[in-house]
């Protein structure tokens, strides 16, 4: 609002030009208000100029306060599309984690807005910093294990070979990562994308590579193994730096990419717009792109690509669902998550936060999420659930186009439909690439699943 009052003002300045030009008496004039009174001794002939002045100026305000000015009214309202810290709550309180035999059961989704201590709920944009520090602190304390801050030193070089070299100090340990960076023709700066496994991860290259995008990848077995069974509890890199076991990979994988990003910041050559960094992966990969979009407030976009069961999906209502389903005790499969996590194997609906609240730890920033209902074991239709819950956050910021999910059938696992790629596109080209005017609000999916046992809250109003 304050912006469209500013432009206003320059609107009146013609006007307060003509009074003092043709020597009017003014005996009030208010300007950056909706009112404008003048008292004018002069022929009929000024007198209607300036009533006409007037009524043009009215209606340009009143058309400003009812948003139908240029400006994207996210911006007008100051909702940033990204932050310059990768977690911006550190100074919050920590909200109280009781143990499983203290939670209360929660048969719906729990509600994002309320604060974990039952003291109500939040009621300003500010609130939400703390209260998604809060659920962050739930999430690693019961499924991830902590995401450690930043480490002690960090290095990065860029060889001629396109291979960006990363060495993290942890007190008398060294940990080597190395990605490769394919940049555009040109001198940037460019906006960038980091894939799970690969520079684009599952998505065709040309996505990026169209459009002068930088691709980083992520070879995230350097920080800890890849596989389904079979993988010792504790292996890789990251746990050389840090060796609670109990740690799952994906909080160690989400911090791999932040050192990514840390590097970047340190290599200016490589002329990486810092604003409009992405990460995008499938699958599994889909899960750690979630996960660090969630606790890396300085990824302005993140696309998590059929990440089913501990993914985009709620444990509640994948429990639910009739066939084989990646529940959240068949997820466990492999060490992915907090060793203690199997103790709700049966009790779900004791968790205190549901995904809908690990994909909201996103908002403000941009996230889009895609499910693929041909593989039963991707519970899609609790994604579905799930993504409406979350959508309600977006909501809440006034932003509800910078969150999007797009469920289509008949395709293969991880090889993105043509349908999907449209909508793909719009996320990159409007938060990667600054393209304001471009549609993204997107909601493709073939469910109608009853909403109302699930969703019990009603979002508040965080726009001021």
């Amino acid at each position: 609002m304050r912006e469209g009052i500013y432009q206003w003002k320059w609107l009146c300045l013609p006007l307060d030009f003509y009074l003092q030009r043709n020597q009017l008496n003014i005996s009030e004039y208010s300007a950056g208000t909706s009112i404008v009174m003048v008292n004018i001794s002069e022929t009929a002939k000024r007198r209607s100029r300036v009533k006409k002045y007037y009524l043009f100026v009215t209606i340009i305000f009143a058309l400003e306060l009812l948003g139908f000015s240029n400006a994207d009214k996210s911006k007008s309202n100051n909702v940033p599309f990204v932050y310059t810290v990768e977690n911006g709550g550190t100074d919050c309180t920590a909200p109280p984690l009781p143990s499983i035999s203290d939670l209360p059961v929660i048969q719906s989704l729990p509600d994002p807005f309320e604060w974990a201590n039952g003291n109500g709920r939040i009621k300003s944009r500010d609130d939400w910093k703390c209260r998604r520090a809060e659920i962050g602190a739930e999430i690693m304390h019961y499924e991830l294990g902590t995401k450690p801050p930043p480490p002690d030193h960090l290095y990065a070089s860029f060889s001629p070979d396109s291979i960006m070299t990363i060495t993290i100090v942890e007190g008398k340990d060294t940990l080597k990562l190395t990605s490769r960076v394919t940049l555009p023709k040109g001198k940037g700066p460019f906006a960038a994308i980091i894939g799970v496994g690969r520079g684009s991860g599952s998505l065709p290259d040309s996505i990026f590579t169209n459009r002068n995008i930088a691709m980083i990848q992520y070879n995230f077995g350097e920080i800890a193994p890849a596989g389904f069974t079979k993988v010792a509890r504790g292996t890789g890199g990251f746990y050389t730096l840090y060796p609670d076991t109990k740690v799952g990979y994906f909080a160690a994988w989400a911090w791999g990419v932040s050192r990514i990003i840390d590097a970047v910041e340190r290599l200016p050559e490589l002329n990486i717009d810092l604003k409009h960094i992405g990460v995008t992966g499938c699958s599994f990969a889909g899960k750690i792109a979630l996960f660090s979009g969630a606790f890396d407030e300085r990824l302005a976009l993140t696309i998590a690509v059929e990440s089913g069961g501990g993914g985009y999906t709620a444990w509640r209502v994948t429990e639910t669902l009739s066939g084989k389903r990646e529940t959240l005790r068949n997820a466990q499969g492999a060490p992915w998550y907090y060793e203690g996590l199997h103790q709700f194997d049966s009790s779900v609906t004791k968790l205190p936060y549901d995904h809908h609240e690990l994909m909201a730890m996103v908002a403000p920033r941009a996230l889009f999420v895609t499910g693929n209902p041909d593989y039963e074991w991707l519970a899609d239709e609790s994604g579905y659930v799930c993504s409406k819950a979350a959508q309600e956050v977006w909501k809440a910021f006034g932003v509800p186009d910078r969150f999007g999910f797009s469920i289509v059938d008949k395709h293969l696992h991880c090889r993105v439909p043509d349908q999907q790629i449209p909508e793909i596109v719009a996320f990159v080209e409007k938060f990667l690439l600054g393209k304001e005017s471009v549609n993204t609000v997107i909601a493709t999916t073939p469910y109608q699943t009853d909403l109302s046992p699930w969703i019990k809250w009603k979002a508040p109003d965080l726009t001021q």
